[in-house]
């Protein structure tokens, strides 16, 4: 994989310039088979006390919350089914937030909860009140701590993992830059535990473009994700303009090292062709309420005409939703490609589907809408 030297430029720019960072740290990085590792604890706020002497704005993600519970109540009732996980995570959120608490104390740092579902942001008015108290927080030089609520999380309002969670918590502060501390030392062109001679991926200059399944296989023992959760949340973050850089939690010194310049970890530069907030908020914090089927023809049209959809492309319908509603549009094959609201109901897009825009007012009667979906209320596959 070939890298210009362009982006070690930016990376450097970016670095330099950054006041608002998000870190995120795993239970791989956090945790043990005893337990919450509190060497690794103390380490970490001793280095993003010294990068807020520094003027730095840092919101902590982090993971550890059931691992710590689990150490505590046996790892047979902590296993399993997901009620068990939130039982866990009740357990071993007060002693993770204690933890921390206790770390950041003895530089006279104040630390603040927070709890998060992926319900709370995609409610319009909760999601700024969200940014709202995460902003006033920072002004008051606080360090919010961060992490799902997976006491209460439904499975369908999870965000699925912490990496996802940090993605989501770059859109809400406007963070410059996610770091994401790792097990690994960096991203790799393949999965160096099954591959020995996978080479190490400095930089990915382009997300959009790559296969990640392909890249990507196996995960973490104490996490949820692995490396393709990462770079899922990257290529998130990277639509909206942060990049992130993805790198051993494990380092000694690693944030001094990142934010003193150093070239270690994988570098994942933004996209040049960004996400408005309103097309990101489609892509990520709402979940499609049915499929629309379209042929090869309408496929090429959206996804390199930049056309919108119409009812002659529409193939099948899948679910029953109304208007307005977000759907997921596939190809025959069945492979995404995007995300967008549709003009019509379920019901309606059966009765016209494959019909021309002139024949649909003869089925329908008038309508305000001829496209199905708009290019304007459309995300595309590369973009998610």
């Amino acid at each position: 994989m070939e890298q210009s030297t362009d982006w070690r430029v930016q990376r450097r720019r970016i670095l330099e310039k950054a006041r608002r960072v998000v870190v995120k740290v795993g239970s791989a990085v956090l945790t043990t088979d005893k337990g919450l590792d509190e060497r690794v604890v103390n380490r970490l706020a001793d280095q993003i006390a010294g990068l807020h002497d520094r003027g730095l704005e840092i919101v902590l993600v982090t993971s550890g919350a059931v691992a710590a519970g689990r150490c505590v109540l046996g790892a047979d009732r902590a296993a399993g089914c997901m009620v068990h996980k939130q039982a866990a995570s009740a357990v071993g959120q007060s002693r993770l937030m204690h933890s921390y608490d206790e770390a950041f104390a003895r530089y006279e740092k104040v630390t603040a909860q927070v709890l998060l579902t992926k319900d709370d942001l995609r409610s319009r008015e909760r999601f700024l009140n969200a940014r709202n108290t995460m902003t006033r927080l920072l002004d008051w030089k606080v360090i919010p701590i961060v992490n799902e609520n997976d006491t209460v999380a439904v499975q369908e309002l999870k965000f699925g993992d912490n990496d996802a969670l940090s993605s989501m918590v770059a859109n809400l502060v406007g963070a410059d830059v996610i770091v994401n501390l790792t097990s690994a030392d960096g991203v790799f062109d393949d999965n160096p535990l099954e591959n020995p001679e996978a080479a190490f991926v400095p930089c990915i200059e382009n997300i959009a473009e790559l296969n990640l399944q392909s890249m990507c296989r196996g995960k973490t023992g104490a996490g949820t994700g692995g490396m393709l959760s990462k770079l899922m949340a990257a290529r998130r973050a990277a639509s909206i303009g942060v990049p992130t850089l993805i790198v051993s939690g494990k380092q000694k010194f690693v944030l001094e090292r990142v934010f003193n310049l150093e070239e270690i970890g994988t570098w994942v530069a933004p996209t040049q062709k960004m996400l408005s907030g309103r097309k990101f908020w489609l892509a990520y914090h709402l979940d499609p309420a049915g499929t629309i089927v379209v042929d090869d023809g309408a496929a090429r049209a959206l996804t390199s005409k930049g056309k919108s959809l119409l009812a002659a492309g529409v193939k099948d319908v899948e679910g029953n939703f109304g208007m307005g509603a977000l759907v997921r549009i596939a190809g025959l094959d069945g492979a995404t490609v995007g995300v967008g609201l549709t003009n019509f109901k379920a019901a309606e897009l059966r009765k016209i589907q494959g019909l021309s825009s002139a024949e649909i007012e003869k089925v329908l009667g008038p309508c305000p809408h001829q496209e199905v979906v708009h290019r304007d209320n459309l995300v595309l596959d590369s973009s998610l």
